[in-house]
């Protein structure tokens, strides 16, 4: 079992504070958006033994487990965090496995340069994660139906979404969401400005459902983004609470700290509430056009104590145990590899005391006991 040194991210939408508190540490006053826990080769977590990229490549099998290794190839297949945002993400959406295979072929074939500010496709992989809050966390998850969407954009008394609102009434859920959506993002950038501009002044008056497109706007004037943003659902998780992003599915992260899983991969497509590259066309053939609930996931109990969030991805599995004081010691040995992080409380895990922030890499059939009063989310695989 080793004890993860986690690089933190700086990315200017992060919470300067939240982080730090959770660890106990003083802030710096630079924004801290999230902790990298894994073998990303990004950020590899660092351990006694070199890096966990270093640990893993040096004998897959031993650390990741037979099982693992034959299903997901010699490498971790999914990287954990801990998110902090301080301030809107980009509106963004993730492919499937096989768009992700073919856009990365498609563009290493053009000599791309993977790291070009314009490339889309980083790897071959599919990114689906699923962001549990620690704190009250708010966000933006999947299309309204199209209905509601134009009741709250016809709410703001702009004549220039007049058109946005008669295409959401008159058109059938899949064509009215992606004229509506393609008409935005190829809006005049001058006149899209206007709009957002009359937009944001009519969503702080009237406040209520147009608060959180309100705070958006403030942070990203003259986005698009703002008025696509308002044809998402928003979700308010409070502590324990979870969602599940897969592919196609419209997001943003608002503000909130949470713990967030996701494949091993950096493919994103952006729709807005950035200053970063939007391929439009990509974007909406990437796109699932249809409404639904955000389906906020509570955790289900298991007989052992573990509170699992159910997911239909096998490259990830998250699972949190809540230690009471005096509890008898909860056995986490499994076959396929962990990492335990300590979200409150002081829990023992082997050797090592983890307080909240503080994490460990089990490998695969190593003893895994954890005592102690306090809560432990565990990331695994299912193999």
């Amino acid at each position: 079992m080793d004890r993860l040194d986690n690089t933190i991210r700086p990315y200017a939408w992060g919470s300067p504070t939240a982080i730090p508190h959770l660890l106990g540490v003083e802030p710096t006053g630079e924004p801290q958006a999230e902790m990298w826990m894994g073998a990303h080769p990004g950020a590899p977590s660092r351990t006694g033994r070199g890096t966990l990229v270093e640990v893993i490549e040096a004998a897959p099998e031993r650390e990741l487990g037979e099982k693992a290794v034959a299903k997901f190839g010699p490498r971790l297949p999914f990287l954990l965090k801990l998110l902090a945002a301080g301030a809107p993400l980009s509106l963004q959406v993730h492919p499937d496995l096989a768009q992700a295979e073919e856009g990365y072929a498609d563009e290493e074939h053009r000599g791309i340069p993977v790291d070009a500010p314009h490339r889309n496709y980083k790897d071959a992989n599919h990114k689906p994660e699923l962001i549990c809050a620690l704190t009250e966390f708010d966000g933006l998850c999947g299309f309204r139906p199209p209905a509601r969407a134009a009741d709250l954009l016809d709410a703001l008394g702009v004549d220039s979404l007049k058109p946005y609102v008669d295409l959401l009434h008159a058109q059938p859920e899949e064509a009215a969401l992606r004229e509506v959506l393609t008409a935005i993002l190829t809006a005049d950038p001058d006149e899209m400005a206007h709009t957002v501009a009359a937009a944001t002044a009519a969503c702080d008056r009237l406040g209520g459902d147009h608060a959180p497109y309100a705070g958006l706007a403030h942070h990203y004037p003259g986005d698009p983004g703002v008025i696509a943003a308002m044809l998402l659902n928003h979700v308010r998780l409070q502590p324990g609470e979870a969602l599940f992003l897969g592919a196609g599915i419209p997001h943003a992260y608002l503000n909130g700290l949470g713990v967030e899983i996701m494949a091993n991969s950096d493919n994103v497509l952006r729709c807005g509430l950035t200053p970063k590259h939007v391929d439009v066309p990509e974007l909406l053939r990437v796109v699932h056009f249809e409404s639904g609930d955000p389906g906020v996931l509570r955790p289900e109990a298991a007989p052992d104590g573990e509170e699992v969030y159910e997911t239909p991805i096998d490259e990830f599995r998250l699972s949190r145990h809540v230690l009471p004081e005096g509890a008898a010691a909860h056995d986490l040995t499994l076959t396929t590899p962990q990492i335990l992080l300590c979200t409150a409380g002081t829990v023992r895990a082997g050797e090592h005391t983890l307080t909240p922030g503080r994490s460990v890499f089990v490998p695969a059939g190593e003893k895994a006991e954890v005592s102690g009063a306090g809560t432990v989310f565990r990331a695994t695989v299912i193999a």
